[in-house]
């Protein structure tokens, strides 16, 4: 543990008290997969501390979990937005073909389509396909 990683003042990170890995003394203070994992979310508040690791390299955000306000529900139509979105990343802009898995980012196609096409190549086919679809 570095000397910087324990400040509960926040003098040396701008006003934001932090605390080294594995240690913040305050059991209100959350990250927001903790606060997910008991039903909260931030609900638009600042952070209240942050917690550091990897020498400082690495960091995470704390939240007050008093403050914190209930998860908002899925409703039939968040649903819905969320299924259309997830068939989007699923089809290939390509072949159109609707796949199992989402289109890996790296690649803007969907596997088969890569297989067999030089880099050069998918280039100018993904640069066709933004152009038609738009």
């Amino acid at each position: 543990m570095r000397a910087t990683d324990l400040d509960p003042t926040g003098e040396h990170h701008g006003g934001l008290p932090t605390y080294p890995w594995r240690f913040h003394p305050d059991p209100d203070l959350m990250t927001r997969r903790q606060l997910r994992a008991v039903g909260l979310r931030p609900g638009g508040q600042e952070p209240a501390a942050q917690v550091t690791w990897r020498n400082g390299l690495r960091f995470g955000y704390l939240f007050r979990r008093s403050l914190a306000l209930p998860v908002r529900p899925m409703t039939a139509a968040r649903w819905r937005a969320h299924q259309r979105m997830m068939l989007a990343r699923r089809t290939c802009p390509l072949c159109r073909a609707v796949g199992e898995y989402c289109i890996p980012t790296s690649l803007g196609c969907c596997l088969d389509c890569a297989d067999g096409l030089a880099l050069t190549e998918l280039e100018q086919l993904l640069t066709l396909a933004r152009t038609t679809a738009a």
